[in-house]
């Protein structure tokens, strides 16, 4: 695996007449904060660009989208490039696989430790703290003169995967890159009210809901919950407001593993995994199928809700008791 320069990708960009961008499903902050940035750029170099979805925008990151969405695969029939930002196989965005594949030209920008190279042109670095510093980088390759709404954009892809600057794989860069926005005349308070203070009424009845099933386990060290269908019926929130669960179940005291099982559709339960300081759950996410990083992971497991969760509890039981053991071996 050899990644292509970030020179290169500019390059093939800079030449292209039409660029169709694809994150994956259930767009978080990095997602669609880094194809909302990238999409302004482009078009500000006159490119025909859109972000071709599948799934709703989450509420609290539709700010981003200033008219770049779109669900219509046909509003670039024949795109030059199509490039998948924050994901790195077609299977994280399954309904638009086979429009991807139909580019001239595929690229893959990602920072997945997990990712595959596939496509013709791949940029993945798992040491980024977020995609959108990779932009922010592509963005200076590509000589776009910046502004505040790029800007803004990149500082929800970065402040979001970083936990708002909190998490350990908060890195000096990401710190360098959010004291250079201010230069392009980004309003921070703006973007963090957007993103973390509009939250809707039925998002708290969801979280309480969900609260009620908490279980910790391993000595106090895990914590676990679910997300139901019945809950969204209930309370009327969509799976999208579930987000923020797992760090909610991390930050309690003693808690070093979480997990959040939500329950997608009967039998398609996906699992949101972190870690405080010491876990890694991404080898506990690929032994379950999925992926990701050290501390933040995820996976789908095809099974009812309550047999998902004794697999994630087992999972989470064999960490913990890891985890004893290489802090026993340390304390001899």
């Amino acid at each position: 695996m050899k990644n292509n320069s970030l020179k290169e990708i500019a390059k093939v960009l800079s030449e292209a007449e039409s660029v169709l961008l694809f994150p994956h499903l259930n767009t978080d902050g990095d997602a669609a904060g880094s194809c909302a940035a990238l999409c302004r750029a482009l078009r500000i170099m006159g490119k025909d660009a859109w972000i071709l979805l599948e799934d709703d925008i989450p509420a609290n990151l539709l700010f981003l989208d200033k008219g770049y969405s779109t669900a219509d695969k046909d509003k670039i029939k024949e795109p030059d490039i199509c490039m998948c930002i924050d994901c790195g196989d077609t299977g994280r965005f399954p309904e638009r696989a086979e429009k991807f594949l139909s580019g001239k030209t595929t690229i893959c920008v990602d920072h997945h430790m997990t990712t595959e190279y596939f496509c013709d042109l791949n940029f993945v670095d798992s040491e980024e703290a977020a995609t959108g510093q990779i932009i922010f980088d592509l963005l200076k390759e590509m000589d776009v003169m910046p502004d505040a709404e790029i800007g803004e954009a990149i500082f929800a892809a970065i402040t979001t995967d970083t936990g708002d600057f909190q998490y350990s794989n908060t890195q000096k860069k990401s710190h360098l890159i959010a004291a250079e926005l201010y230069d392009w005349g980004v309003d921070f308070n703006k973007v963090s009210v957007e993103i973390y203070e509009n939250v809707r009424m039925e998002k708290i009845m969801l979280k309480n809901k969900a609260m009620e099933t908490l279980r910790i386990i391993g000595k106090g060290r895990g914590a676990l919950l679910c997300v139901s269908l019945e809950m969204l019926r209930a309370t009327g929130a969509s799976m999208d407001e579930s987000e923020g669960l797992a760090q909610d179940l991390r930050a309690i005291s003693g808690v070093e593993y979480s997990a959040v099982l939500k329950e997608y559709e009967p039998d398609v339960i996906k699992v949101s995994l972190r870690a405080k300081r010491e876990g890694n759950v991404s080898e506990i996410a690929s032994r379950l199928g999925g992926g990701g990083h050290l501390k933040a992971a995820g996976c789908t497991i095809r099974a009812s809700l309550a047999e998902a969760e004794r697999m994630v509890e087992r999972e989470l039981e064999a960490a913990i008791e890891e985890l004893g053991k290489n802090e026993a071996k340390r304390n001899i």
